[in-house]
């Protein structure tokens, strides 16, 4: 039996109407850049979020660099992010010529270890850090309540790397309303995914809305007007469409990765070294990935592999020991946590469509691997 990491076709097949007449619509009226769709779209997506705005962008990585480009953070200033990430994450804030300044993670949740935070904070390089940006990773949201008292402390606003966590919730808040802006990836395979690039930033401040919509379309107050020099990042008209059709159904969807999810960690309990995904106290995890841990990662992988149930490791490298940040002047045993959670995280797979033969099938192969 075939257990494909995650499904697009099968998504595609539940919704072919409903998708096909948005995107015939947006070909129909030529609106191929914003237009009507985008913006349906923004007021939907900022409305489920329960926040005021949502400025619909190119790609994820757009929805992290504005934000913090509308913030005015650049050349000389840093970023205080984490390692153990999607590059995109520091790309946003070395696009900026700013400096990612990591700190390490916590074991269980895989997101920002606020006790390393205000160390950093209180450090002589942390007086240069003009934003925080924590990363909701694979759909945990990070320990908000700690870092946003941090943040107050020191006068420094957030921007919540939200890509991986549509819909995940902190202490019954949605992500999104924790710091200045949140930004949102929309790439196919997210839990609310596109039909090729896009992303979306939420924010609850009027001014730096308005200011996010003029940099993604090159400065402009209106046609041709441009108060300042920005970027071209705006969301493609079909894309807005398909988002707006597939956003009917990320509750519904949302639910369904949570079934899964209790389903995997009642059927793999003490199935030798696994280790399951954290849901921290009073968080709502959305798996946009379900990860778990084992030391015989590589063995695992292979054996799955064999019985055609598809895997994937992220991340394999940690940023700060990648090339692309040697410059940063990071070293092995910087960042243990984060070091040792690329040695051992894999994802299983993980998407609404899953049925329940196929998880069964799933927790089956695990068990047979360890022996259980």
């Amino acid at each position: 039996m075939k257990v494909p990491l995650a499904d697009l076709h099968a998504q595609y097949l539940t919704l072919k109407p409903d998708i096909d007449a948005a995107i015939q619509d947006v070909v129909s009226t030529s609106q191929f850049i914003l237009g009507k769709a985008v913006a349906n779209f923004e007021r939907s997506f900022a409305d489920a979020h329960g926040v005021k705005h949502c400025v619909g962008v190119g790609s994820g990585t757009d929805a992290l660099h504005v934000p913090l480009w509308a913030l005015g953070v650049g050349r000389g200033d840093a970023v205080a992010t984490v390692p153990f990430t999607f590059i995109a994450t520091l790309e946003a804030v070395s696009l900026l010529g700013a400096t990612p300044l990591l700190v390490d993670i916590d074991p269980g949740t895989f997101t920002m270890d606020p006790n390393r935070l205000a160390e950093l904070l209180r450090s002589p390089k942390g007086k240069s850090v003009k934003a925080i940006m924590p990363v909701h990773l694979y759909g945990q949201t990070a320990a908000m309540q700690e870092i946003s008292a941090i943040a107050a402390l020191h006068g420094i606003p957030i921007v919540e790397d939200a890509c991986q966590a549509h819909l995940a919730r902190y202490g019954g808040r949605y992500v999104g309303n924790f710091g200045a802006a949140a930004g949102f990836s929309f790439y196919p395979g997210k839990n609310l995914g596109a039909y090729g690039e896009a992303g979306g930033i939420l924010t609850n401040d009027d001014a730096l809305a308005l200011r996010m919509r003029q940099l993604r379309d090159h400065g402009q107050v209106e046609k041709y007007k441009h108060a300042f020099w920005g970027h071209n990042y705006r969301m493609d008209g079909i894309q807005g469409a398909v988002l707006g059709v597939k956003l009917k159904m990320l509750r519904t969807w949302t639910e369904r990765r949570r079934e899964i999810a209790g389903r995997y960690r009642s059927g793999l309990a003490g199935a030798g070294d696994l280790a399951m995904p954290t849901e921290a106290p009073g968080c709502e995890h959305v798996y946009h990935l379900f990860v778990v841990r084992t030391k015989r990662r590589a063995a695992l992988q292979t054996f799955l592999a064999d019985r055609e149930i598809s895997t994937a490791v992220a991340y394999p490298i940690p940023l700060h020991l990648q090339e692309a940040y040697r410059h940063l002047g990071y070293g092995p045993g910087d960042f243990p946590v984060s070091e040792r959670a690329a040695d051992e995280v894999l994802a299983l797979p993980m998407h609404a469509d899953l049925s329940d033969i196929q998880v069964k099938f799933v927790i089956e192969g695990v068990r047979a691997f360890f022996g259980a």
